[in-house]
């Protein structure tokens, strides 16, 4: 093994235009939409320049084990150029042209899905991307998306002035035309090349910081990115971006020396692996947010509406749990799931690896339980099983999709054969400093029977257990509010006698069913 001084450095290299670039001397911190718009590819453009907007939607594709290219689409404005090693990238501009537009474009344009355009290619692109998934599933009539699953797949992308239904009707209308899949063989070829390449050490200077050099490392090992870690621990471990992106591009950030965790497969892993004698779940800290939700919603149905309203497909194709989990944000959406699953979090130092419970990890107000050197290495948690347990997960924020929450509330409790509660995990973020456990709302329903009563003691232990804030999301007052109704709301959902269904609940399920027998 080398040692990090000892390391040679080489450009960033990707399959791009037809052919594999070789960048250098750009500051490690340049996005993959400043690349794009200064060489040439205009065709993505800068709306929010934070993720949100989807004007900048790309498709990053990465080489899987048999040979064929895995694509998803994500932002182009937090993702930093050496991000893209090894891998290829698909814009707007290797799609059709004004005089033969291929079947997506021919259907934006049948349907009339643009007006003033700023949006549109960021739609072409994640249309593109559920095309390909679809015909490389086989194109039968019968698995179309529906219009429900097409806009949860463009949640990311936002438009201003047309409007979202000639759009969906784009997504339909795209599927009747004769298939024309893009032709990914060249690049597959390519990446098979970028395979052979030592791992990317790259640094150049930072125009940002006068004098200086930046540093950016991707080991692929979990050996070589430990050694790392622990000779450097003043670097920032970098995951998806998702979050450091936006300290660059909107706060103007020093953020130093980077280390990539993306090219390490050891951490990328998801497996089913044993907790504590019982079945359990492994989720390496750079599996990308939507796998690792699968995973969860996989095991535990009831996640499935958090999944989707976690950001959006191009964040969660990017971003990480484990990032999620180590930036500690009181009103992240990843720690109150994990929490009420009683999920452990694998901590790891050189070859020393410790484990602790996550709801142990957090000490304060963005402040948690890891050493210097020391990284996130997996969250490992039990499987539920819900045929014993009632779990429920919410999220209450002013938007529906793609908006950070005012209150999360995942709720999870087992009764005994005599009906009375003999575990109880309510986990809450938004109110407080941190993700944390209402132990006097547990308390209050411990050894009790599941009735209205119980709940209503519950709902009123909240009050002790918690003092939120008020800032731009929601009161102090609301937030507690909410925090109640949402316990009685639980108890709605999961009593012994006519427990309400969820389209009962909530009014975007009977909105939906309302839209369906229309």
């Amino acid at each position: 093994m080398s040692t990090p001084s000892s390391r040679p450095q080489r450009p960033i290299r990707f399959f791009h235009q037809g052919e594999i670039q070789s960048v250098a001397g750009l500051a490690p911190t340049t996005t993959v939409l400043q690349y794009l718009r200064e060489h040439g590819c205009s065709g993505s453009k800068e709306g929010c320049a934070e993720g949100d907007c989807g004007a900048c939607t790309v498709l990053v594709g990465e080489l899987r084990k048999d040979g064929k290219l895995a694509l998803r689409n994500v932002n182009a404005c937090t993702q930093f150029l050496p991000t893209l090693d090894g891998l290829a990238l698909i814009t707007v501009e290797d799609l059709g042209s004004a005089a033969a537009p291929n079947p997506v474009q021919q259907a934006m344009i049948d349907c009339h899905g643009s007006q003033c355009g700023f949006c549109t290619p960021g739609f072409v692109i994640s249309l593109q991307g559920i095309y390909e998934r679809f015909l490389e599933k086989g194109g039968e009539a019968g698995t179309r998306p529906s219009r429900q699953q097409l806009a949860d797949d463009l949640a990311g992308n936002l438009c201003r002035c047309t409007g979202y239904r000639p759009i969906l009707d784009a997504g339909q209308r795209m599927f009747e035309a004769p298939p024309q899949r893009l032709d990914l063989a060249p690049a597959a070829r390519a990446l098979a090349e970028l395979q052979t390449d030592a791992p990317l050490h790259y640094a150049a200077p930072n125009p940002a910081f006068a004098g200086r050099e930046d540093q950016f490392h991707a080991p692929r090992s979990l050996a070589d990115f430990a050694a790392l870690r622990q000779a450097k621990p003043e670097a920032r471990v970098l995951a998806g971006a998702t979050d450091i992106g936006l300290w660059v591009n909107k706060q103007f950030r020093d953020v130093g020396e980077l280390i990539y965790i993306g090219a390490v497969d050891e951490l990328r892993e998801i497996r089913r692996e044993d907790f504590a004698g019982a079945p359990g779940l492994w989720i390496g800290a750079a599996a990308s947010l939507e796998q690792a939700w699968a995973a969860l919603t996989e095991a535990a149905p009831p996640l499935r509406e958090l999944w989707l309203r976690f950001a959006s497909p191009p964040v969660r194709h990017a971003g990480t749990l484990g990032g999620n989990i180590a930036n500690g944000s009181p009103i992240g959406d990843g720690a109150p799931a994990l929490i009420a699953l009683g999920a452990d979090i694998v901590l790891r130092k050189g070859m020393a690896q410790r484990r602790m419970p996550l709801q142990d990890f957090y000490l304060d107000y963005m402040k948690n339980a890891l050493l210097s050197g020391e990284f996130v290495e997996a969250l490992h948690l039990p499987l539920p099983d819900l045929q014993q347990a009632r779990l429920r997960a919410y999220k209450i924020s002013k938007r529906y999709d793609s908006d950070i929450s005012a209150v999360c509330a995942v709720l999870k409790l087992r009764l005994d054969a005599a009906g009375l509660v003999s575990e109880a995990r309510f986990v809450f973020g938004g109110m407080a400093a941190i993700v944390r456990r209402a132990a006097g709302a547990e308390a209050a329903v411990l050894g009790q029977p599941w009735n209205e009563a119980t709940v209503a003691a519950a709902a009123l232990a909240l009050s002790q257990d918690f003092k939120p804030m008020s800032d731009l999301r929601a009161s102090a007052a609301y937030r507690m509010k909410v925090a109640q109704n949402l316990m009685k709301r639980f108890w709605l959902e999961t009593r012994e006698q006519a427990p309400l269904a969820a389209s009962a609940t909530s009014v975007w399920r009977a909105i939906s069913l309302e839209g369906s027998a229309a």
